[in-house]
């Protein structure tokens, strides 16, 4: 099997192969996903978009945001074909080390409540749910 890369900084022609990856691999929709959301993600912090590559293919993403003060997992998704060979690990370890570099302290994804499997991966990897918090979310004018 070809090796694993890691690659932190999505370049832009990398965003409609992540955006096409995503309606593939990820679960749910985002009011971002789309071409200028991730582009202005990109422009922002480069290297924020980590992306997994495999003989040439994308077969996993994550983005580790940070704003200074708290350390935010989006959109940790690996390809069907490809899931259960460490990939997610690989990309939430390159993740963690990001958040480390830039001085966070803890690190919080947002998983969907249906979505078993990555509840899951979560819990394996050391997350846990804290049930005493609630998401609360308006959607901004563009």
């Amino acid at each position: 099997m070809t090796e694993l890369r890691i690659r932190a900084a999505a370049r832009p022609g990398d965003l409609d192969t992540v955006l096409a990856f995503w309606k593939v691999a990820a679960e749910g929709t985002s009011i971002s996903d789309d071409r200028q959301g991730v582009e202005r993600l990109v422009a922002r912090d480069p290297e924020a978009l980590i992306l997994a590559e495999r003989g040439g293919d994308l077969v996993g993403t994550v983005i580790a945001g940070f704003d200074g003060w708290r350390c935010h997992l989006y959109r940790l998704a690996v390809h069907p074909d490809h899931r259960r060979q460490g990939i997610g690990s690989a990309l939430l370890t390159a993740a963690e080390e990001r958040f480390v570099r830039l001085g966070g302290r803890r690190g919080d994804a947002m998983v969907l409540r249906r979505n078993e499997r990555a509840q899951h991966a979560w819990r394996a990897a050391g997350y846990a749910p804290q049930e005493q918090w609630r998401r609360w979310v308006k959607p901004l004018p563009d």
